[in-house]
This record gives C-alpha cells, structure tokens and sequence, in this order.
C-alpha cells in the first residue's frame, strides 16, 4: 500500500507540515499556491514533474553525489594542455592555507562585525597588483575576468560620453558573449579583424573602423591565441588620436617577462587573476581585476570597492578602508553607475599570498619557464607530419594554436585518441574560429616538465599516423 504521509526533507525545515501550516495562517495564505497567484495559468506546470524520488538519507545523498563526481575525469589524474582562460598553474600549500582560515573564508562582499585584516590583506593584493601592472589604483575583484573586461568597456562608455566599442575578433567566444551581455542595449560592439599571419590586430581594420563615436579599443595581450601583440602602442596611439580609451586585456601571469600594457599606453587595464594562487574548480576559481592611474575621471568611474590606506582619530595610527565609497551602489542604490553585488575577495587575498610568496624575481623566473617549455612544445609538434604549429607567426606567451588540416583528422578525432592515453588535448577552435580550420588551442605552464610535452608528442604521433 502506497505512503500517503507527507514527505519531511532533512534539509528543509519548513517542509514538517505544521510548520508549513503556521507559516502560511501567519501570511494569510491558504496554501504556497497563493505565492504564484500573478502568474498566468498557461505558465504553470501542472501536475508532478518528471524527477526522481528525494533522497532523504545523508548517507544515500553523499553517495549519490560522490557517484557523479566520481565520473569526472580531472586534470590531476590526466596530462592536461588546456588553458583557454583557466589553466593549471601550481598552486603553493601557504595559498590554500591562508585562504581556508576562518576569519577569510567568509570574506563576502558584506563586512564582519570584526574585520581580523581582511581590509588590510585585500589592499596589500591590490598593491602588489599595481605594482605588477604599473598602475596606480587596483579594484577588489569582481566575479571573473569576463566582467571586468564588460565593466572597463562600460567606464570607458562613461568617461568619454559615447556610444561604441571596438573589440579585438581574437577574443574567446565566452567572453564575447558575457560583453555583449553586459553592454546591450546601451553601447555598440564593433570586431576588428586580425592578421591571418601573425594573428595580431590589423592595423588597417582598425584605422578603417575607428571613428569620433569610439568610446575604447580592447584587444588581449596575450591574445586568447597565445600571441602577444607586438605594436600596443600604435594601437593605443590610435585610439588616443580618436579621442577614445585604450583597454587592454592582460594574464596577470606574463608580466614578469612581458611589458605591462600601462607601459605601451593602456589607460584601463583588466584580467583574471585565476592564474596567481587560484586552483581549477570546474567553473570557479576566477576573479576579475580593473587597473587605471590615479586620475579622478578613471577613479570615480570604477563600480567595485576600492580599498586604501588611512589615518585614524588615533594620533600616528592608520587603518585600511574604502576609497571613494559615495560612488558605488552601496551607497547610491539605483543610481549607482553599475550595480555591485558580490566581490570575489577570496581570491583576491589568495592572490595577494601568491604574489608576496612570489616576490619580482618569482615572476620573472614563472614567466621565463612557460615561455621556453611553450616553444618547446611547438618545437616539438611542428616536427609530426602534417601538424603546423605555431599557425601564427608571432611571440607566444603559454597558449599557442596547431593546425591539423593536413593530418585528414578532425580536432575531436585527435581529441578523442589522445584522451585514450590518458591526455587532454588542446581546445578546439573549429567552431569559434572555423577560418582556422581543424586547429586547437594548446596551453603549456610551470607545471608541465619535458617528459609531458614528449609524452604529447608521442602520443600525437601514433593518433595522426
């Protein structure tokens, strides 16, 4: 004989029935159905819904979960070259440490009652930031790099009072379509065209399409294609001569042996900083920083908290709070210039420990390391028969993309067999960028040695053969 007792969930106290019911005589309902009573009777789903029974045991819980974690095939059990936007850097022990500490694992966007130097740590990233970037004022981060690109295109929109952005067609697919996203229906995104050979912007694509309603020209450096673009400064001065903002995206990861873009005349420049401390948490593990020089028009401009250094009512005393906190929408609700809900302050204090544990000299040498083990793996796959690599005649930084046109052998084809022994290729680009044909992204960092790019190759060998 079936139950017919109502079903009490273990992790929803408001399912006992009696709890349900004074809830609902305390709100003057009759029963939850009153809670949708404006929408439409077309838009209700009627009846059960086709999902399995609850699981009210912990115990069968916890096994169900781990049942489907355990189908995942993870980057530290296989040899792994995808980057693409997070990538496998080692993550020192003193990050985790830090980061798993009480008073810093619950470092929200709201404040604690008692701050236990969660202001203090978030400036000395945000310090340490700059200094790496040659910028004077850092944000505490937002979710991920996406919207701290989407943001500074936004600031830009701002400051010069226009309507058109231009964006550099390199650009991954997923955050194209988080600026898109971000800026509709206010401002107008326009790609510009790269070079076939080198895969830097066009000069002339640029020139043709800037015009005086230009409010910032954005493009990557490194690009998502791993090639570091080599005239920054005539694309700023461009963008200078226009009257618009330069807007430079920047792996955080590469300025110990790159120029930073301040340098070459970038006036905003932004990024993830998942590379500085930050493990790969399918999905998470991300957060965006926004860098400007200490000019009022950039400053007043940014959305996100600002933290600095200050005196306090105690004579030779100095605390750390925020900067300029009548701009954002903590303070201003609705009016504020853009709406700022959760901070990633996590990672940025993550951050702030890998870049002290670091220090200059850390990276310069990281950064050395990942370019000479990249072109070793391009060295080493330009020598199999029908694999051309690097497609782009260009400086690398990490990621690079290979060819495999004339193996007669699709990316997922290739994919596919090097999964087979226990690797994960490169990402496919076929889709994003189908004028490239059957090529894939391929990312080397610190943590690949040479016998993992030899094993690649071997293994590349035997799947195009």
């Amino acid at each position: 004989m079936k139950d017919e007792r109502p079903t009490v969930y273990p992790y929803i106290p408001n399912s006992v029935p009696e709890v349900k019911a004074r809830m609902l005589k305390d709100v003057g309902a009759a029963s939850a159905e009153d809670f949708y009573e404006s929408v439409p009777e077309k838009l209700r789903i009627k009846g059960r819904m086709n999902l399995p029974d609850p699981l009210l045991s912990e115990c069968t819980l916890k096994r169900h979960v781990e049942g489907i974690l355990a189908r995942n095939k993870t980057a530290g059990e296989h040899l792994s070259f995808l980057g693409a936007g997070c990538w496998q850097h080692h993550v020192p022990a003193v990050c985790d440490e830090v980061n798993q500490r009480s008073e810093f694992l619950t470092a929200y966007a709201g404040e604690p009652y008692d701050d236990h130097g969660r202001f203090q740590t978030l400036f000395e990233y945000t310090s340490m930031m700059g200094e790496l970037l040659n910028m004077d004022v850092v944000n505490v981060p937002t979710y991920d790099g996406f919207q701290a690109t989407a943001t500074a295109l936004r600031m830009a929109a701002r400051i010069t009072g226009r309507c058109e952005v231009l964006v550099a067609r390199t650009l991954s697919e997923g955050k194209l379509s988080k600026i898109r996203d971000y800026l509709k229906p206010d401002l107008k995104i326009r790609l510009i065209d790269y070079d076939r050979l080198s895969g830097h912007v066009s000069r002339n694509a640029l020139q043709t399409a800037i015009s005086s309603e230009t409010a910032a020209v954005y493009f990557e450096n490194p690009s998502y294609l791993g090639s570091i673009e080599v005239a920054g400064d005539e694309i700023a001065r461009t963008a200078h001569d226009h009257g618009a903002i330069s807007v430079v995206g920047v792996n955080p990861m590469s300025l110990g042996v790159l120029t930073p873009p301040a340098d070459y005349g970038a006036d905003i420049v932004c990024g993830d900083i998942q590379p500085l401390g930050m493990h790969m948490q399918f999905g998470g593990g991300q957060a965006g920083f926004i860098a400007t020089r200490d000019e009022e028009k950039y400053v007043m401009e940014f959305p996100s908290r600002l933290f600095g250094i200050t005196s306090t009512r105690v004579a030779g005393e100095y605390g750390f709070g925020d900067v300029a906190y009548e701009r954002t929408s903590f303070a201003l609700r609705e009016k504020g210039k853009e709406w700022v809900g959760t901070a990633a302050a996590l990672w940025g204090i993550t951050a702030g420990v890998y870049l002290a544990l670091m220090g200059p000299q850390g990276m310069v040498e990281i950064g050395e390391g990942i370019m000479s083990r990249s072109r070793y793996a391009m060295l080493e796959m330009s020598k199999i028969n029908g694999i051309q690599t690097p497609f782009f005649h260009s400086p690398h930084f990490g990621e690079f993309v290979a060819s495999f046109d004339d193996t007669g052998k699709t990316v997922a084809d290739i994919n596919r067999g090097l999964l087979e022994r226990g690797i994960f290729g490169g990402k496919d680009l076929s889709g994003e960028f189908p004028e490239l044909g059957e090529s894939a992204l391929y990312s080397v960092t610190e943590v690949h040695t040479k016998e993992d790019i030899d094993r690649l190759a071997t293994a590349l060998k035997e799947v195009c053969a």
